[in-house]
């Protein structure tokens, strides 16, 4: 990566919501109840991945931290990686209410995070990759896989595209989320389609292959919202 990195996308340049704000670090969580329950979704997705007590797991976009506690709780070690220290600072003063110590918070990113090679068992990203360009996806898929142990599993759910229907189904998501958090979640969606960088599952799809992971799952919601669960060959 070091010859790129006078043009390397900049992934610390906030897009769409600006969770460097304090303001909206202090929201995420009551703002998103709305239309999700991140901490059932959590214990669901600790189940589905079969965590066990000697995994290493990576969450990228760790947000306000509410899955990596839930997995540190499982896990031997958790690297909870985030791009904004606001949200960094929410997470650990969380977890040292909670007498968590298994975290370590990361300021980085999917380009930026660093670690031995193989020395990941789990990679995990909610509502995150989006902020990447297609290409710079791909990048950072190639080093996800190099950072995971021979059979290590990748978790993606996001905003993701299905070609059948796109207009349609996007604008039926904006209305759902006009429908259960008024112009706030609304205003969120647009500035989602309109800034960040969701695409078509037929373009992940490829790049998760031609990155080195074999597709073991994957789930398409109302057309728009994508999960995959991928092992490394």
């Amino acid at each position: 990566m070091e010859r790129i990195d006078s043009w390397k996308y900049n992934e610390f340049k906030q897009v769409g919501k600006d969770y460097s704000s304090e303001e909206e670090v202090n929201v995420y969580e009551s703002s998103h109840a709305d239309f999700r329950d991140i901490k059932q979704e959590s214990v669901e997705l600790i189940e589905k991945l079969k965590l066990k007590a000697n995994d290493v797991l990576a969450d990228f976009g760790s947000g306000t931290g509410i899955f990596a506690m839930e997995a540190a709780k499982v896990c031997k070690k958790v690297f909870a990686v985030d791009i904004s220290n606001k949200m960094l600072a929410y997470s650990k003063n969380k977890a040292i209410q909670n007498s968590i110590t298994n975290i370590e918070f990361c300021n980085s990113g999917f380009l930026n995070f660093k670690i031995d090679d193989e020395s990941l068992n789990f990679a995990t990203s909610t509502f995150s990759f989006h902020h990447l360009p297609d290409y710079w996806k791909g990048i950072a898929l190639e080093r996800l896989n190099k950072m995971l142990a021979y059979g290590g599993c990748l978790y993606i759910k996001d905003v993701v595209i299905e070609k059948k229907n796109s207009t349609r189904n996007i604008q039926g998501f904006i209305d759902r989320q006009e429908f259960l958090g008024g112009d706030f979640l609304k205003e969120d969606a647009e500035v989602h389609f309109r800034e960040e960088f969701s695409t078509y599952d037929w373009i992940l799809d490829g790049l998760l292959e031609r990155s080195g992971f074999k597709i073991l799952g994957k789930e398409l919601y109302d057309g728009v919202i994508a999960e995959y669960l991928c092992v490394k060959e």
